[in-house]
């Protein structure tokens, strides 16, 4: 089972906030997640970027790979 670090969307058209999740790699983008590890809203100015620490790297230690926004955010 691949783990990934990614992005799911949440709010409303327009109104956009993403919740950094832990998934399996071929699951939907918006589908079942593993774990909730931060969120990122790119809307409020500057842009709010929440991650717990702890859970990115035991998550990261587990072998869950970050996509490359995810990346861009860590």
């Amino acid at each position: 089972m691949a783990l990934s670090i990614r992005l799911s969307k949440v709010g409303r058209r327009g109104i956009r906030a993403y919740r950094i999740v832990v998934a399996e790699a071929r699951s939907k983008r918006d589908g079942k997640s593993t774990a909730i590890i931060g969120s990122y809203n790119p809307s409020l100015e500057p842009p709010l970027i929440k991650i717990d620490q702890e859970k990115l790297k035991h998550w990261l230690s587990v072998g869950a790979k970050p996509t490359e926004a995810v990346r861009k955010l860590i």
